[in-house]
């Protein structure tokens, strides 16, 4: 039991222009989120770096005043931590986002700066300046849904401890990153919009031709083989509409040529079957000799019919690409047993014109075939005893071998015509006009070409096959 794809009915699915454009969208977005991935990451780290700094440069700048400065009132160094610290915020202004914090020996915690109000409500922010108050420093604390970096640093002045403390808040410091991330992603989402529609677009405009191409197609799937399309541009697109013209051009003269062989077949059968009937019609089945008669022409018809038959096929058989099977094949040999065969086609003065001494890849059969069609040409075109000549040469960088007769040589008339099916010459006996159109093709199959000399002073014709070399030994 056979199953239907439901699928190849109807028209596809997505087009290939739909599949560019989404393509092209996915590539640019998946780019965008990387691009604002990567620039998130960079900046949160650089803005940690530079809450890292600013921390650690308040705590160096309280470690030197500890170490060099002075109480102004007293003109002595600081003898109380808590003097120190006071001393300290009095004379620093914290950062945006920070505030700076003095945690004394007793009683209650100030600060400079603004904001930060959930850490003064919060017991988790002293209790973790109490756990890192003894060797000082830096931790983060998340408070309220929002993080702060603490960095605690102790400060001893006898028996006496307070703590210095500065706080940052991070997600003010990121509040930035995150209005330019959003602001990103709007204009992120906007040029996916804008490239999709610009992509479709071209992807519309290139792909025309394909569109074009496909119409025309489908024209000729419906029996119509005049339709050629109109070549554009310059790219490889238009060479794909110039090649499609070419393959409908070879196409159309191939149909019309087997056409032509059907009906010219058909035409030269209809001859011998109307003389099958009618001599069988009037064939008197009580009388000997007349049925002796009948059957002697009858099978002249059948072997007439026979021989058409056999053109045919070989004429179709010329089209593959087996017809030929090439191999290095010895030309003077070539040539000599052509010539011998020749001589049991009919009583002639058979001559050996010249011979090519070389070697050239070819299919020594169907040149035999080939050289022989023209010898039994020759012959039908000349009288018993007439010269005709056979020989073979080298010239112009190709192999040409040829036969000439001495008859009366081919009208002007059929010159143009000599090498189509079923065109007849004046002297040929029970042929049907495929001897040639062989000849023709076995040529073509070797890329070359059969051609007739001009008339020359003599009488006769020269039929000349001109065989690419290939490389000769």
């Amino acid at each position: 039991m056979t199953t239907t794809d439901p699928r190849a009915d109807g028209p596809p699915r997505f087009s290939v222009r739909q599949r560019l454009t989404t393509a092209v969208a996915l590539l640019t977005a998946a780019a965008l989120v990387a691009v604002g991935a990567t620039l998130f990451v960079l900046e949160s780290q650089r803005i940690d770096r530079v809450i890292d700094a600013s921390l650690g440069q308040e705590v160096g700048e309280l470690r030197r005043l500890q170490a060099e400065g002075v109480d102004p009132e007293t003109g002595r160094p600081f003898t109380s931590p808590d003097r120190l610290i006071a001393f300290f915020l009095s004379r620093n202004v914290p950062d945006a986002d920070e505030n700076l914090w003095h945690f004394p020996v007793s009683g209650t915690p100030t600060f400079v700066g603004e904001g930060q109000r959930v850490l003064r409500t919060s017991p988790r922010f002293p209790a973790l300046v109490e756990r890192l108050a003894r060797r000082g420093g830096v931790a983060d604390l998340d408070v309220g849904g929002r993080t702060f970096r603490v960095a605690v640093q102790p400060v001893q002045q006898g028996d006496e401890r307070a703590a210095f403390v500065v706080t940052h808040d991070v997600d003010g410091s990121r509040a930035q990153l995150r209005e330019l991330m959003v602001t990103y992603a709007l204009l992120s989402a906007l040029s996916v919009i804008l490239i999709s529609a610009v992509a479709s677009w071209l992807a519309g405009r290139l792909l025309s031709p394909v569109r074009r191409l496909r119409e025309t197609a489908r024209g000729i799937t419906e029996g119509d083989l005049g339709g050629r399309l109109e070549v554009t541009g310059n790219d490889d697109l238009t060479e794909l509409q110039r090649t499609f013209n070419d393959m409908l051009d070879r196409l159309e003269e191939a149909f019309a040529s087997q056409r032509r062989l059907l009906d010219d077949a058909a035409h030269e059968l209809r001859t011998p079957l109307t003389v099958l009937q009618g001599h069988l019609e009037v064939l008197d089945p009580t009388d000997p000799d007349d049925v002796r008669t009948t059957r002697t022409l009858l099978l002249d018809e059948i072997d007439r019919m026979t021989r058409l038959v056999h053109d045919l096929l070989l004429l179709a058989k010329a089209e593959r690409p087996d017809f030929v099977r090439l191999e290095r094949t010895d030309v003077e040999a070539l040539t000599l047993g052509a010539l011998e065969r020749a001589r049991g086609l009919a009583d002639r003065s058979w001559v050996l014109d010249a011979v090519a001494r070389t070697h050239v890849d070819v299919d020594p059969q169907r040149l035999t075939q080939a050289l022989l069609q023209l010898a039994d040409n020759a012959v039908r075109h000349t009288r018993p005893g007439a010269e005709v000549g056979i020989g073979s040469r080298v010239h112009d960088g190709h192999v040409e071998l040829w036969v000439r007769d001495t008859g009366a040589g081919v009208p002007s008339a059929l010159r143009g015509t000599i090498f189509e099916r079923f065109t007849q010459g004046d002297g040929e006996q029970a042929g049907f006009g495929l001897g040639l159109s062989i000849v023709a093709a076995i040529l073509e199959a070797h890329e070359g070409r059969v051609v007739l000399d001009p008339p020359g002073a003599t009488s006769g014709a020269t039929f000349r096959l001109v065989i690419p070399t290939g490389g000769l030994w």
